[in-house]
């Protein structure tokens, strides 16, 4: 994310960000830090933004540089319609489409050079089933113009430094030679299954946990815009929000992860994707049932289960 604002941009140079989570706010904050003024659109946490609202601001500053957004948020479970966004800056000679897609490839299809993306990155830890260390970006020959008149202080990620390198197939510095073999393995494994069963598998895992929880009587924290990757649900009135991740975790063997800033407490987050599967679905909305029946709340048991069976068996 970092290198995506030092290598296209320039000091005082106008870039969109959509703000709509602990993520987009990463955006904001490494554009500040390196003199970029980030334009920022405030969504509210749970709610996708309105491609509309990009294209106001737009249309107000012929002089914006970029449009930095995530494909999902990850800290409320939202998938942003980048397409639709990426179609009112493909046409800008002068401005970059700029994704997050760190919770999202792998996860969902988000064909690059289809929908005219400029950037876009992504991280090891998450659909591609690897521990944290390893960092990915794709670039278009219009962003790789970009790369040619920023003028923002970089080292380590330099992104024609590493260009130069991979065309050596090195990298530019001492390389995690251990994760690299387990990228090997784990796209195998997503070759082997096909990426578009991959893409059906998580869908219907999502699906089926949106489904289970609706059944206990929880609510959906994204309910308009959910990603395949993870389901957030907010936390039950009377219940302590913090103790769901820790008594889950501690008694039953299984993580989930809380909220963070202002929805730390109000909501829990449910991964499905990578090397998840029904099994680990099913498996972890057990583990739910017996922590929120630990914990004091009301609900019928095994509904869950019983709900997410009946999609992932259709």
């Amino acid at each position: 994310m970092e290198g995506a604002v030092t290598n296209l941009l320039c000091r005082g140079d106008k870039a969109i960000v959509v703000r709509g989570g602990k993520f987009g706010e990463r955006w904001t904050e490494i554009c500040q830090a390196y003199g970029v003024e980030a334009l920022n659109i405030d969504v509210e946490w749970g709610r996708a933004v309105d491609p509309a609202q990009v294209e106001a601001l737009l249309k107000k500053g012929p002089d914006i540089r970029a449009v930095f957004t995530q494909a999902t948020e990850t800290s409320t479970g939202v998938r942003h319609p980048i397409k639709e966004i990426a179609a009112l800056v493909s046409s800008r000679e002068k401005t970059v489409m700029v994704v997050d897609a760190i919770t999202g490839i792998g996860v969902f299809d988000i064909p690059t050079d289809a929908w005219k993306l400029d950037v876009v990155v992504t991280g090891s830890q998450k659909a591609l089933m690897l521990p944290p260390g390893l960092a990915f970006a794709s670039m278009s020959e219009k962003a790789w113009g970009f790369a040619k008149r920023s003028d923002l202080p970089k080292f380590y990620f330099d992104f024609a430094k590493e260009r130069k390198n991979l065309a050596k197939n090195q990298g530019s510095y001492t390389s995690p030679v251990s994760l690299i073999l387990g990228l090997r393995a784990a796209l195998a494994r997503i070759r082997q299954e096909g990426l578009e069963n991959v893409f059906a598998r998580t869908e219907k895992m999502a699906c089926a946990t949106r489904a289970a929880v609706k059944a206990l009587g929880l609510e959906l924290f994204a309910p308009d815009s959910p990603s395949p990757c993870l389901t957030a649900v907010k936390v039950p009135k009377g219940i302590d929000g913090e103790k769901i991740t820790t008594v889950i975790r501690d008694r039953y063997g299984v993580a989930i992860a809380g909220g963070q800033e202002p929805i730390k407490g109000k909501i829990f987050r449910i991964a499905h994707t990578g090397y998840i599967n029904s099994y680990d679905v099913i498996t972890g909305l057990v583990a739910l049932e017996s922590t929120l029946r630990d914990l004091g709340y009301t609900f019928t048991p095994g509904a869950s289960v019983q709900a997410a069976l009946s999609v992932l068996s259709e």
